[in-house]
């Protein structure tokens, strides 16, 4: 295979990194509808070797060893406790053609021109130096190669972005922009990132709009638990005194009480699914 250790856990670490992922936020069943697009367009073939960037749980990664049999699925990501999951559902799956490796895409020593195509959901966006990085992924393609990701679109565009924050912030106020070293949304200009991989080594860039709805439970109740896991809501959250506190969890539940929709609780958002070849 292009590049790991097998997948499967052995040892004290391993088990610990899996009890930390139980109580990992569900990023699949927030991007299902995103999910879809993804898959439609990647249109893995058998014999394929996939490159799987900030892998997180591994849902993309073990469906593209699947779908790529008798080829292969390495999925990279910075995350112990994420990968620790990937492994188990591997595992599990019963998937001998898929290998998680835990590292930085961006600094990776990937075997050169080892893959025939890339994927990324939403795992992009983090990069330091994102010239730096797409050279680096670039490299582990082979030439022709496709590499195929979303991208979050602008903030303002995200309604789980702006309701959530709103909802969560003394006074039900606009809170400032996200710092720049934590954005999600380092890749929304489209100009911008389609200057951005063609420096870095990738030609015929196209980016198509992508409007799904993300989802954060089967009710009201079950996507309060699951927005609090996440680093956002924390960050609203710390430092706020008892009855600040408790007003904005009130306020947050009034926001997720306004979109259940008896099939979950529902936010608008908008990406880019992004095509790109290697030069």
């Amino acid at each position: 295979m292009c590049g790991s250790t097998p997948c499967g856990a052995s040892s004290a670490t391993a088990r610990r990194q899996h009890e930390e992922a139980v109580a990992l936020f569900d990023y699949d069943a927030e991007l299902a509808r995103h999910h879809e697009r993804l898959w439609e367009a990647l249109d893995v073939r058998p014999g394929d070797h996939v490159l799987d960037i900030g892998c997180g749980t591994g849902r993309t990664t073990r469906d593209a060893a699947r779908a790529a049999s008798p080829g292969t699925a390495l999925g990279i990501d910075v995350s112990g406790p994420m990968l620790a999951r990937a492994r188990r559902e591997a595992e599990a799956e019963g998937l001998s053609n898929v290998a998680f490796v835990q590292s930085d895409a961006q600094t990776h020593a990937f075997r050169p021109g080892c893959f025939g195509l890339g994927v990324s959901r939403f795992g992009t966006m983090f990069f330091s130096d994102p010239v730096l990085a797409f050279a680096n992924i670039a490299r582990a393609l082979r030439p022709g190669a496709r590499f195929v990701q979303l991208v979050w679109q602008a903030a303002d565009r995200q309604e789980w972005h702006t309701a959530i924050r709103a909802a969560l912030s003394p006074g039900h106020a606009s809170v400032a922009s996200v710092p720049a070293a934590d954005d999600p949304f380092a890749l929304a200009d489209p100009h911008a990132l389609a200057g951005i991989l063609t420096a870095a080594g990738f030609t015929a860039v196209d980016l198509v709009d992508v409007r799904e709805p993300v989802c954060y439970g089967v009710d009201a109740d079950h996507a309060r638990a699951a927005v609090l896991q996440l680093r956002m809501a924390r960050d609203r959250l710390t430092g706020l005194d008892t009855v600040s506190a408790e007003r904005a969890l009130d306020r947050l539940r009034a926001t997720l009480d306004a979109h259940d929709t008896g099939d979950g609780v529902w936010f608008d958002s908008r990406a880019w699914l992004v095509v790109a070849r290697r030069r």
